[in-house]
């Protein structure tokens, strides 16, 4: 089963998003949008981008 993309509204009237896994847990908090036309389009990036992104390790030597 797939996760979701779930829209929320922020206590600053700003369009948010989270990535939910099947089992609930919160993999990513999106940043604030104006409005839901721009954060599904910040999830259609995310969807695109997702998949085939790199891992870039920015960790301190030795953690």
């Amino acid at each position: 089963m797939a996760g979701s993309f779930e829209l929320f509204t922020d206590e600053e009237l700003k369009v948010r998003f989270t990535l939910v896994a099947p089992d609930g847990t919160v993999l990513a908090i999106s940043g604030p949008y104006p409005d839901k036309r721009h954060a599904a389009a910040a999830i259609k990036d995310v969807r695109e981008c997702a998949g085939t992104g790199h891992i870039k390790d920015l960790c301190p030597a030795g953690t």
